[in-house]
Parts: structure tokens; sequence; C-alpha cells
């Protein structure tokens, strides 16, 4: 017989170390918010009437909602008096004609796909898109460093 030498086991290596995060500053907590998710209006009309509002005074935002025409107007109302209601629930003594808008989003959702039939057997996808909203107040006076 030969002589068979017999090797001694692999050492394992130690797991990697876990990657340390940057020493960043926590994200300050929001302020008041709320948010509307899957509204069945495209992004692109919704922000149209979310530009005008952006950065204006409650009571002024909710006057030029009530009067304009787009339909993304009568959610977006009753958005922002929702986040105005969670200021004063969770806030408990706030100043209701302090409060502004301080950040509007609007971003898409899903995409609900419908077919449309169209000449000589074809069909057409049709794309109903939603859309994602989120609004956070915060008083004049206050702002983010």
């Amino acid at each position: 017989m030969a002589d068979t030498e017999i090797k001694p086991p692999r050492a394992r290596r130690a797991p990697p170390a876990p990657r340390s995060r940057p020493n960043r500053p926590a994200p300050p907590a929001p302020g008041p918010h709320a948010s509307l998710r899957f509204l069945r209006l495209t992004p692109r009309k919704v922000r149209l009437v979310a530009d005008t509002i952006r950065g204006l005074p409650v009571g002024d935002a909710l006057a030029a909602l009530k009067f304009r025409p787009q339909s993304a107007a009568e959610p977006l109302a009753k958005l922002l008096r929702s986040a105005v209601a969670n200021a004063e629930g969770k806030g408990g003594r706030v100043d209701v004609d302090a409060l502004m808008v301080k950040t509007l989003t609007v971003d898409q959702g899903p995409k609900m796909r419908r077919f449309m039939p169209r000449a000589m057997g074809r069909a057409y996808r049709v794309e109903k898109k939603t859309s994602h909203v989120y609004v956070e107040l915060g008083t004049a006076g206050r702002s983010r460093p």
C-alpha cells in the first residue's frame, strides 16, 4: 500500500463583518401628514393641481382648491383636510391658521391594463393610471435644516 497523507480540515473563514453605515444624522420626524393611495387619476393631471397649492397656507390652499375646475381638486382638498385633522388629533394644541403645505408629492401607482378591440381582430392595450399622493404640513416659521 502506498502512503496516503491525511490532510487537515480546512479552516473556515470568519463571516464578513457587517458594513458600517456612514455617520449621517437621522432624518427629522415628519410633521402632520396624510397620504392618498390608488387615486384613479393620472399623476400628470394631479400634479397640475398640486403645483398650485404647494407652499401655501392651509386656508389659502383649501380656498384655491374649492374653485379649481379640475377633477383632482376634490380629492386633494379632502386629503388636505385629513392632514389638518391629523395635526389637531396628534399634536394637541396646533394653530391651524399657521399650518402650511410643506411637502406635496404625487407619484405614479400601479396601472390597470385593459384591452380595446381594434380593426382586423387586433387589440390595443389601454393603461388606466393611478396616483399616490403624500402631503406633509408644517408651520410657516419652522423649516427643515
